[in-house]
């Protein structure tokens, strides 16, 4: 007999396993999309006649019409049933990265980046929910992991690779292969996912709605997302000024980093659905050790490397955390709440991009460590003053004692 914790066998029927499945392949497909001209700068610099520099907005613009459309868009579709809005979603990412292989000049490119860049606002706000509608609230947190699984082996593995077809059969093949793994994704969503998910009532609403705890979910995730990018956009900076590694150390280190994240992922959906507190808390003051080792001890290249590693674990477990603490205090719809969580992230890569530089600029690259740590460290402070609701059952067990 399968424990209470414990998923049975009616609640992992095909149809939902495979519409999960799919729609991790959809969160690889978009990260790719987004960060994939990174690894092409050269190639697709040289095709269309413009400045690498110039290639590079289609990452930085990509990113800006994500933050700034999330949250219209998703109250605008709001009313529309889940599963054509995401068959509309990807249908759009196919077609629009397809237009974007197809693209002989910068301008119809960029276009084409911009209409997947919209259509992947509205994807990230509503596949959480849709995601966790299709199984039991116990099941929530490993489901999300699923899904977070599939957005971080995107950096891990997709860019990489998208990079290796694009050097070597030219950068449109890397789009096409990308177009044709979301119409994969398509296909399956349009058989598998359910027109209704029969387990969707936890999922469209807060399970213990709060709006003040949910206001320090979204500080959590500003400040967490801030010291870990104070960090990671110098990471080659710092192992070569401060720790003395070669360049060439980069690469094999971030790969053993996104390992790492696959692993945390893993553990964070399963802490998260067994106590949500510590799963938010855990991973938040393990980053803010790791980044206060590499201030301190940076200069030895085991520490450094060891550290770089280990916030690779920390934010892993932390994703899934979030996105269930997310659903848990949702104010509103969970679908606008995943919505503001995601403008939170991407309020705090800038930050934490954005003061980290101004650190190296003038406190050197040894200092960034320290000016990441400090961040960690507050969100550690903001997730434990994020208290446990008093649930229904609770409430009534202490009524039934008083008596």
């Amino acid at each position: 007999m399968p424990g209470p914790s414990e998923p049975k066998p009616s609640d992992l029927d095909r149809r939902s396993v495979a519409a999960l499945l799919a729609l991790a392949v959809a969160a690889f497909c978009y990260v790719t999309v987004e960060t994939a001209p990174v690894g092409l700068l050269g190639e697709i610099a040289a095709d269309l006649e413009v400045t690498q520099s110039q290639v590079g907005l289609l990452v930085t613009a990509y990113s800006i019409t994500v933050v700034v459309v999330t949250m219209p868009l998703v109250k605008l579709v709001e009313r529309i049933p889940r599963r054509p809005l995401l068959l509309v979603l990807m249908g759009v990412m196919v077609v629009a990265t397809t237009c974007s292989a197809a693209a002989t000049a910068y301008g119809f490119l960029f276009a084409a980046r911009v209409a997947t860049a919209l259509s992947q606002a509205v994807f990230w706000g509503v596949v959480g929910p849709v995601a966790a509608g299709m199984f039991p609230l116990r099941m929530r947190g490993r489901v999300l992991a699923v899904v977070f699984t599939g957005g971080s082996i995107g950096p891990m593995l997709g860019v990489p690779g998208a990079t290796w077809l694009g050097q070597r059969a030219g950068w449109e093949a890397a789009f096409l292969a990308l177009a044709a793994m979301g119409l994969l994704a398509f296909v399956t969503i349009a058989v598998a996912l359910p027109s209704r998910p029969t387990r969707n009532e936890h999922a469209g609403r807060g399970t213990t709605p709060d709006a003040r705890r949910f206001a320090l979910v979204m500080v959590t995730t500003v400040l967490a997302v801030a010291g870990f990018f104070a960090v990671y956009t110098y990471t080659s900076t710092f192992i070569t000024s401060v720790a003395g590694m070669s360049a060439a150390m980069l690469a094999p280190l971030l790969l053993v980093r996104g390992l790492a994240d696959f692993g945390g992922i893993a553990a964070g959906g399963f802490l998260t659905d067994r106590d949500q507190r510590l799963a938010v808390a855990l991973p938040l003051a393990l980053l803010a050790a790791v980044l206060a080792a590499m201030w301190a001890l940076g200069t030895d290249p085991w520490v450094t490397g060891g550290a770089i590693v280990l916030t690779g674990l920390a934010m892993g477990a932390f994703s899934p955390a979030l996105q269930n603490r997310v659903m848990e205090f949702a104010p509103g719809s969970t679908d606008t709440a995943s919505a503001a969580n995601s403008v939170a992230f991407n309020i705090g890569i800038a930050l934490g991009s954005g003061l980290g530089g101004l650190t190296l600029a003038h406190g050197g690259a040894r200092g960034i460590a320290l000016t990441g740590a400090l961040f960690a460290a507050a969100a550690v402070a903001t997730s434990l003053l994020t208290t446990e609701p008093v649930r229904r059952d609770d409430r009534r067990a202490v009524a039934e004692e008083a008596a």
